[in-house]
């Protein structure tokens, strides 16, 4: 985020009232998440980079809701409320009533075009300030203009209105330059003629867009600055706008990793949420979501099929294959692949989670390996430790998790259990198969073996028929044959 000094003559308005009735769905519209943020928290963070003296966030439709979300991103902002009167207009004026006494510019933006960036937005103001207009609009020249407002301009070239898709002729409707929702106003010219404006349309609404020719028929300047890249305009309606502005947001963030020394082998395939950073040398395998505050340090390698959620993967690690949240990886680790790494799992340096292992709430030493085939759960494993497959942390009794601790230097065989709370020594050794119940003194020798018992013709009686007994019966038989041959040598 940029530190811009503060502009005390700008102020920014979040549209954030509507109910977004064409997302079909029980969560308001500017609370979907896109690249980590809801829509309005992508706005928040470009209205803060804009460093404007106030910011404030119009709300109605689901307000407590979208107010919790907006002042969890942005408790520095103005949360102020749309009453019954609908209609962009309204909402502006209910936001002005909040800034009383301030004259400055009025940038108003939509909480649900999350695309806009600060550096477009600051060049739209600096137009505005340079032309003494007294409203410019940002307009876009799109293919499709279904759904949007129309820029209806002079002969001469300046904007006389916008025209709103319901109230649109056939030959405006034909207009390809449309608004694309974000104006700024001298705030003066804007507390003088929007209490004009009236609800006399289809949809029965109070049209900011309306100020347009009441400003104009007063002789005030009124500017359209045309955005060079339409995108920057996208709003959404849909879940179908959702998805396609997602994906143009994830393609300009992993652009911006790649400008900054991270190498990401498949973009199209690669997604990295705006809240997550990334270090030179970093290497991004196909199919790989870092998301959320994940941080990944300096020569890591990520993927592929990899998606990590406020994990912290350090330097030189390595994560293949893996499921991981809220995890620390240490630097030179190595993950995976077919790992399944849980909140509170830590792996210190050169240590390894290795293939079909699932961790949680576990602290893995420097160096220490489990390898395959393991489960570890609330448990602490020191340096240097080596557990062989199929290790298995038991750590529920049916009311409570207990944690199990192995000290370092600790080699444990295959297809052990530890029966949790239990700890086993510096350097102790664990047999195969072992099942620990207790605890294990340092530099001891942990073994629960039962004699192996042997009962001959088994198969052959109790699974009389099958194939076992069959394969039993030859080999019995071979051996018998066998034995009477060598018996008849010797005699």
């Amino acid at each position: 985020m940029t530190e811009n000094a503060l502009d005390s003559r700008l102020a920014v308005v979040i549209l954030a009232a509507g109910q977004g009735t064409r997302m079909k769905s029980s969560l308001p519209k500017v609370l979907h998440r896109i690249g980590g943020r809801p829509l309005v928290g992508h706005v928040l963070d470009t209205a803060r980079d804009l460093a404007p003296a106030h910011v404030v966030v119009v709300v109605r439709h689901e307000r407590e809701q979208v107010a919790a979300a907006v002042l969890g991103v942005a408790p520095e902002v103005v949360v102020v409320d749309q009453d019954e009167i609908p209609g962009t207009g309204r909402a502006v004026e209910v936001a002005l009533d909040a800034l009383e006494g301030f004259d400055g510019d009025l940038l108003v933006l939509s909480g649900d075009c999350p695309l806009a960036d600060a550096d477009t937005l600051g060049a739209f103001v600096s137009e505005h300030r340079t032309a003494q207009a007294d409203a410019t609009l940002m307009t876009a020249v799109i293919d499709d203009p279904t759904g949007y407002g129309r820029i209806i301009r002079e002969s001469d070239g300046s904007v006389a209105r916008i025209v709103e898709q319901k109230d649109a002729s056939a030959e405006e409707a034909a207009v390809t330059e449309v608004n694309a929702g974000m104006y700024v106003f001298a705030a003066t010219a804007l507390r003088e003629h929007l209490p004009q404006v009236g609800t006399a349309n289809a949809q029965n609404e109070k049209y900011l867009t309306d100020t347009v020719a009441l400003l104009r028929r007063a002789g005030r300047r009124v500017a359209a600055s045309v955005a060079e890249d339409a995108t920057v305009t996208y709003g959404v309606n849909d879940r179908v706008q959702l998805s396609e502005v997602g994906r143009l947001l994830n393609a300009r963030t992993v652009r911006r990793w790649q400008l900054e020394g991270v190498t990401v082998l498949d973009p199209a395939t690669t997604w990295i949420d705006v809240t997550a950073t990334l270090a030179p040398d970093v290497t991004v395998l196909p199919n790989t979501h870092i998301l959320r505050s994940t941080s990944v340090a300096e020569g890591a390698t990520i993927g592929p099929d990899t998606s990590l959620v406020d994990c912290e993967v350090g330097r030189g690690a390595t994560v293949t294959r893996t499921d991981a949240t809220l995890a620390v990886i240490g630097a030179e680790a190595t993950v995976g692949p077919f790992a399944y790494v849980r909140p509170g799992t830590e792996l210190g340096e050169r240590g390894k989670i290795g293939t079909f292992v699932e961790t949680k709430n576990s602290t893995i030493g420097e160096g220490s390996k489990v390898p395959h085939l393991s489960y570890v759960g609330d448990t602490t494993i020191g340096r240097n430790v080596n557990l062989g497959a199929g290790a298995i942390t038991a750590n529920y009794d049916d009311l409570t998790k207990h944690r199990t601790e192995i000290a370092d230097e600790v080699h444990a065989g295959s297809h052990n259990v530890f029966v949790a709370p239990v700890r086993i020594g510096e350097g102790a050794k664990t047999g195969a198969g072992a099942v620990i119940r207790k605890d294990v003194p340092a530099g001891a020798l942990a073994l629960s073996i039962a004699p192996q018992r042997n009962i001959a013709g088994w198969v052959e009686n109790n699974r009389p028929g099958t194939g076992a007994a069959e394969a039993a019966a030859r080999a019995r038989s071979a051996q018998e044959a066998g034995d009477g041959s060598q018996e008849a040598a010797h005699g």
